[in-house]
């Protein structure tokens, strides 16, 4: 089973994985939109580092989720 199939499978079986996922893509939205500024704030840039860091701890989530699973059935 490739990787791509598990996250398929999670996304409609695993309803954390799901909001996880969710909530990464809507995080690289919000990202991209506050990279489009030529200038932040100070404030923008502190909450722009915030948004990476949860966007990383969310990515890394979805990871373990899917390395879990992998052990789970034996796929390596």
């Amino acid at each position: 089973m490739k990787e791509q199939e598990i996250v398929e499978f999670l996304k409609k079986d695993d309803e954390e994985f799901r909001k996880l996922l969710e909530e990464h893509h809507s995080l690289e939205g919000i990202l991209a939109e506050m990279d489009k500024k030529v200038y932040l704030t100070p404030e923008e840039e502190v909450e722009r580092k915030k948004m990476q860091k949860l966007k990383l701890f969310k990515k890394d989530k979805m990871a373990e989720m899917i390395r879990d699973y992998k052990k789970s059935k034996g796929i390596h």
